[in-house]
């Protein structure tokens, strides 16, 4: 019996959307936020996720995949937001640099005790924080046990391949 559909349901908690999907009705296996990310990332957070709710911690994604669209809609409102796409960049990353379009990046939530733990123990799932600047946006960055890289200030500092968004 395959458990994963299973075990994703139950560890995660699963909000937004990709964009131009309302996913709220759907298990969370099959919501493209989920079901389009990397399967050795998605499986490094169903574990990781099961791990902290042992630990009486809440680990949801809070944003997966995205489409293009979606992020560039993303990129426009952090524009009117900061004001100039210079100072948007360090929030929020192009579609064609976000790690979030290529489904190699999740955001954590609901809080910072969701952050915290899984910058404390993410290395062990091969998880790494990779911007200084958002607590909550992983990606896999090393081997599982292994050291993160030293991160990066914010996603501006990417000059080139996935980026955060």
């Amino acid at each position: 019996m395959n458990l994963f559909p299973v075990l994703l349901a139950l560890t995660l908690t699963i909000t937004g959307c990709s964009g131009s999907e309302a996913a709220d009705d759907l298990p969370a296996a099959k919501r493209p936020t989920i079901a389009h990310l990397d399967p050795d990332l998605r499986a490094a957070v169903v574990d990781a996720a099961a791990d902290a709710r042992a630990d009486g911690v809440r680990v949801s994604v809070t944003s997966g995949w995205r489409s293009k669209a979606h992020q560039e809609r993303l990129l426009e409102d952090a524009v009117q937001k900061y004001g100039s796409v210079s100072a948007a960049l360090h929030w929020v990353s192009t579609p064609d640099t976000s790690a979030h379009v290529t489904g190699d990046a999740v955001d954590i939530g609901p809080n910072r005790e969701a952050d915290a733990w899984l910058s404390e123990h993410g290395s062990a799932y091969g998880l790494c924080q990779t911007f200084a600047n958002e607590p909550w946006h992983f990606e896999l960055a090393t081997d599982p046990g292994g050291d993160c890289p030293e991160m990066l200030p914010d996603s501006s500092y990417r000059e080139s391949g996935p980026s955060a968004g």
